[in-house]
């Protein structure tokens, strides 16, 4: 297996990542019937986010922070779904790819899942 080397890995990565994410119900629910996301048209912007964040070749600059936080005011994000997001990261990199840059991919995820968890709940209180 190859490791992720370019955005057109990145955009097959996140594909399959929602394809798979989509087909558990609650996170379905989440980004579909309340986010209202439309993939197609939302996707280009995630690749950028993480071509942003693996190699520094992208010009993402929304805050991705400020964007959930007004997210979980609508579903009241709970653990089970930054598990269920993070797992579903994990499997699908390690379905398709091997390396660095993959290893780097499902550290930075965690990293972003424990930090939005705590600013949620931070700012919940």
């Amino acid at each position: 297996m190859k490791d992720i080397q370019s955005r057109k890995d990145l955009e097959f990565l996140l594909e399959k990542f929602y394809e798979s994410l989509l087909e558990d119900e609650e996170m379905r629910r989440v980004f579909i019937d309340i986010a209202k996301i439309d993939l197609k048209e939302h996707l280009p912007t995630i690749v950028d986010f993480w071509e942003q964040i693996l190699f520094q070749t992208a010009d993402y600059k929304k805050n991705v922070m400020k964007i959930h936080l007004a997210l979980n005011e609508k579903v009241g994000f709970e653990k089970t779904h930054f598990q269920t997001w993070l797992k579903t990261f994990d499997s699908t990199v390690n379905a398709h790819f091997e390396g660095e840059n993959s290893e780097k991919a499902k550290t930075r995820a965690l990293s972003i899942g424990t930090i939005m968890q705590a600013k949620l709940a931070q700012n919940s209180q």
